[in-house]
């Protein structure tokens, strides 16, 4: 089935629903068959529909910690389709920067590093019966579902992890897609961009990319336009493994402590003078950023509690 509607002036062909059988996973509500006619609503048209969709997107295909669905991974990939038409059809610039801020929300809660070998095996070792209760918890009603979620069975976690392996299976493909971005133009774009690349860029297969991909963020970083995309570089950079130690004395202190987060500066007397002048003063990282927000990266764990404790007054 392909679903067709109007992006601008532009017919925009998507099909959402191409070898995905929606029915057979399952969101925040239920079955996931009403995913695929939300995501096209983000393509335009019906305003209403539209904030139905968005919302959906965010607080239904994504769990309230931060963690996933069954019907998140297939939902990545379809955000993906909806990138790609997004930036050339849509007259809204903040849309596609939206579905790169969910890819990085996708990526964060699939980020399981070491983890994943393990939950692989136990997935695996019980996936007949992960099957059986996944169609029975398909098939039943809210008050169905919610008794399944209080048997104590362990299964439903398990295909909850079985669903963040699925997420974590799909990396190296939101890599792929979401590295042409940081050349955009557009500055919201590359920045949210930044974010999007550093999760996947975590994943084993990337091991080979992520020199290059470092090189490519220091040079964004010289080449910032303003200290929030530069906060939002470091951090990803960072994240990667990045040496991040020459904007440690930049003059904005958000700056500054976006640099000293990285990992690899933990026990670096200069940053920690950074992090400690921050726990001093924490309202100096909030202000540092004028009227933006904090970077994308700080509207989830860990640094979200990071925040959370620096612009305590």
């Amino acid at each position: 089935m392909v679903v067709s509607e109007w992006c601008g002036t532009m017919p925009v062909m998507v099909d959402l629903l191409d070898d995905v059988g929606w029915s057979g996973f399952f969101h925040a509500m239920g079955p996931a068959h009403d995913t695929p006619h939300h995501l096209a609503a983000l393509l335009g048209g019906d305003d209403r529909a539209f904030v139905a969709g968005y919302s959906h997107l965010w607080s239904t295909t994504l769990r309230p910690e931060g963690k996933v669905w069954p019907a998140t991974a297939p939902t990545a990939l379809r955000v993906v389709e909806l990138l790609i038409h997004l930036v050339s059809a849509s007259d809204d610039p903040s849309l596609p920067d939206a579905m790169l801020a969910y890819l990085y929300a996708v990526g964060v809660a699939a980020d399981v590093g070491d983890r994943a070998a393990e939950t692989r095996v136990r997935v695996e070792d019980r996936a007949q019966e992960l099957r059986a209760w996944t169609d029975n918890y398909l098939s039943v009603d809210a008050d169905g579902r919610y008794r399944m979620w209080q048997e104590g069975t362990g299964l439903g976690e398990l295909v909850l992890d079985q669903a963040t392996l699925a997420c974590f299976d799909l990396m190296p493909t939101l890599l792929r897609q979401t590295l042409p971005h940081l050349a955009s133009e557009r500055v919201g774009r590359r920045t949210c961009a930044a974010a999007a690349v550093g999760a996947p860029a975590r994943h084993p297969s990337a091991s080979a990319q992520r020199p290059v991909l470092l090189e490519r963020f220091a040079s964004m970083a010289r080449a910032a336009e303003s200290p929030y995309e530069l906060a939002t570089v470091l951090v990803a950079m960072g994240h990667l493994g990045g040496d991040t130690r020459s904007w440690l004395t930049h003059p904005n202190a958000g700056v500054r402590g976006c640099a000293a987060l990285a990992p690899g500066l933990a026990g670096d007397d200069t940053a920690e003078r950074v992090l400690s002048g921050l726990a001093r003063s924490p309202r100096a990282f909030g202000q540092s950023f004028g009227d933006m927000a904090p970077p994308l990266q700080f509207q989830f764990e860990p640094y979200q509690g990071l925040l959370r404790r620096w612009l305590v007054s």
